[in-house]
């Protein structure tokens, strides 16, 4: 099975287990998803992979799926509650990042077959932490005001398309901007910069564009 394959069943399964949180358990499940998928993202994507003749990292579907599910938030409960799954998710992920190199300080025990594995995926350099936790905060709040914004311009049913994907691409480009220019901006050089750059973009794009047909789904959706 190709990598290619692979990732749409990936994203239909990132996408269903989203739907399924909430349905289970409401806003509560989205907002339990928000702060899973922020920490989950920040580890696969140190796995890259080549799709669609690109070189790109995991993470990318997962972490979507915090804008998604901000956006149904937004659309179903209201800014205020959103703002609220927004500061949940970034405590969530400041807490595993402090929390893990806390543990890496500790000496491993003889028979200790662990620790190399896990300094190699939570032992992140400052930059990237630094860049990660940025692009979360800023464009998940800017996806909050700017889908309110969208709400207010596009109001009727048949144009939550553009709620969705209107707010999900701005804040997604700003994501991409603040994580590449502070985590990898003056270590490589300018072209290959801007390829990372694209690439990381294009692939979001693709999976803000993917997640409509859930947005619906979540619309029309009676939870508990």
């Amino acid at each position: 099975m190709t990598n290619e394959i692979i990732w749409i069943i990936f994203a239909v399964v990132n996408f269903s287990m989203l739907l399924l949180f909430y349905r289970l358990f409401g806003k509560t499940g989205l907002y339990v998803w928000i702060g899973m998928a922020t920490i989950i993202a920040n580890i696969q994507v140190l796995k890259t992979v080549e799709l669609f003749g690109l070189t790109a990292t995991l993470g990318n579907i997962l972490y979507g799926t915090a804008y998604l599910a901000t956006d149904i938030i937004n659309e179903k409960h209201g800014k205020d509650e959103a703002k609220k799954a927004v500061w949940m998710g970034f405590a969530t992920l400041l807490a595993m990042t402090i929390f893990m190199q806390i543990a890496l300080t500790f000496q491993p025990g003889a028979d200790d077959i662990a620790h190399e594995s896990l300094t190699t995926i939570f032992d992140l350099i400052p930059r990237v932490v630094a860049g990660s936790l940025a692009a979360y905060i800023i464009s998940q709040s800017f996806d909050v005001w700017i889908y309110d914004k969208f709400r207010k311009m596009f109001p009727a049913d048949k144009h939550l398309w553009i709620r969705n994907n209107g707010s999900t691409g701005v804040s997604q480009l700003l994501d991409t901007v603040v994580f590449c220019s502070i985590a990898f901006y003056g270590s490589y050089p300018t072209e290959i910069f801007f390829e990372i750059f694209i690439t990381t973009y294009v692939i979001k794009f693709i999976v803000a564009i993917m997640d409509t047909p859930f947005m619906y789904i979540a619309k029309k959706m009676n939870h508990v």
